[in-house]
């Protein structure tokens, strides 16, 4: 089972740059042309948040436009620049956002791997929390199904990655009661995470998490304690997650046109010349 994660897309209007600099629509489009050239394709793409900018309709809309494209399942989760009730008026269709807490969590039991999408936005706040009853919720969900294969998914990390002005807007709240939970149980392959905008792996609750690049611009990497709160144009990705039956391993893949690929190997060795 091959699941692709994209995030961090921060949709504006055509024509509209965010932090005056990115036209951060002009980047989605690649990114949907890529996954659906893949081969073998993605069974299903999972958007771990920051979906808009600033979480209005006619960003939705547009949104949803180029979504739409791609060849395969896709679904949607919030991040700290999305609205709940904005996101759910525009994805018509997409059943699965809201529950009976007012949450936008959800589960997706598709496949081998089952996926477990985790609501840790706060209403007009950038850094995100995992309450009691969210906790309550991931309990529940993680007890139905304690043999399969299982990604627990968030959109704020739940851990600090060194990049000081992410790390104040991260997971705030749980964190430490979501790490108790998720190392009760074995069958967590992975805890994967968006709004840091670069490719980032720790343990984590017993397991591995990560942090998927954005598909626009990414957060410049500066780790000193006093590092500016800024981003760069290095190129964008995404990441692959791959379930082979016993695993699950993760490939990082660059959206651009790149020359290739070309053979290793010609009439039996490598070639010499």
């Amino acid at each position: 089972m091959l699941i692709a994660q994209i995030t961090d897309l921060h949709i504006r209007l055509p024509g509209q740059k965010a932090y005056r600099v990115v036209e951060t629509d002009r980047y989605l489009p690649p990114a949907v042309r890529r996954l659906n050239a893949m081969h073998p394709r993605p069974d299903l793409v999972l958007v771990s948040g920051d979906l808009t900018d600033f979480g209005r309709p006619a960003e939705y809309a547009h949104l949803k436009q180029m979504l739409d494209q791609l060849a395969m399942p896709y679904y949607v989760m919030p991040g700290n620049h999305d609205s709940r009730s904005t996101l759910r008026e525009v994805f018509v269709g997409h059943d699965y956002l809201g529950s009976a807490d007012g949450f936008l969590h959800f589960t997706v039991d598709t496949g081998p791997v089952r996926i477990i999408a985790l609501d840790t936005t706060v209403p007009e706040q950038s850094h995100g929390e995992l309450c009691d009853v969210r906790l309550a919720w991931l309990a529940a969900r993680l007890a139905e199904a304690p043999t399969i294969p299982t990604l627990v998914a968030m959109h704020h990390p739940p851990f600090d990655t060194g990049i000081a002005h992410m790390d104040a807007i991260g997971l705030r709240q749980g964190r430490d009661a979501l790490d108790t939970l998720l190392r009760g149980y074995s069958h967590i392959e992975r805890v994967i995470c968006g709004h840091v905008h670069r490719t980032v792996f720790t343990r984590f609750g017993g397991t591995v998490a990560s942090i998927c690049p954005g598909v626009a611009h990414q957060v410049a990497l500066d780790l000193t304690a006093a590092g500016p709160s800024a981003f760069t144009l290095e190129p964008p990705g995404f990441h692959v997650h791959r379930w082979d039956g016993r695993q699950l391993v993760t490939h990082v893949a660059a959206i651009d046109v790149f020359a290739g690929p070309y053979p290793f190997h010609e009439n039996g060795g490598l070639i010499d010349e």
